[in-house]
């Protein structure tokens, strides 16, 4: 297996502890807990996430099949260009400035732990499959279209990297969430 693949991965394995570890032993109520007006629960950070990655799936299936369809095959080390960094960088927690998410109705209102927290698992097991089904690729010139804006166009091994930046962003809002004054005791 490709060291980066090996990499990603093992952050993926952290991700999915962190995040059950985040919304261990909630009640509903603590998961759809708003700690000021316009701001995320815990459940939507998680829905947020559910959604981003469920959505970039079938882009990462395209991609996958492309490259190997195009015989473009290495074991790495894989650079990024200027853009792939700053992408990944611009996700990286904790947040340097805030974004308005284009996936505004990806967090939902209201969500139960029932639902939320194994969808959270099986969302993640799908993506390290992709990223299984990618290992022996060449991640730097395989590419990745976005499905938020098509404009966007990252390698794959950045676009993994980009979304793994993500869940780590959410879920340090989410841990930050369940720390803030006011947070319903357990």
């Amino acid at each position: 297996m490709a060291a980066e693949i090996r990499l990603m991965l093992d952050q993926l394995d952290g991700i999915k502890r962190d995040g059950e570890a985040i919304a261990a032993g909630l009640s509903d109520a603590q998961l759809n807990w708003h700690p000021g007006e316009g701001r995320w629960s815990i459940g939507q950070c998680l829905n947020h996430l559910n959604v981003g990655v469920t959505m970039v799936l079938p882009a990462f299936d395209r991609a996958i099949a492309e490259g190997r369809a195009q015989g473009r095959t290495s074991m790495g080390p894989f650079r990024y260009g200027w853009f792939s960094r700053l992408a990944i960088w611009s996700m990286e927690p904790p947040p340097r400035f805030r974004m308005k998410t284009p996936m505004k109705q990806s967090a939902g209102t209201t969500h139960r732990a029932a639902d939320v927290l194994p969808e959270f698992a099986r969302v993640r097991a799908q993506l390290a499959e992709r990223m299984r089904q990618a290992d022996g690729l060449d991640l730097a010139r395989v590419r990745t279209i976005s499905p938020v804006n098509r404009m966007i166009r990252l390698p794959l091994g950045a676009y993994f990297h980009f979304i793994l930046a993500h869940d780590r962003r959410h879920l340090w809002q989410a841990r930050r969430i369940r720390a803030a004054a006011g947070f319903p005791p357990l």
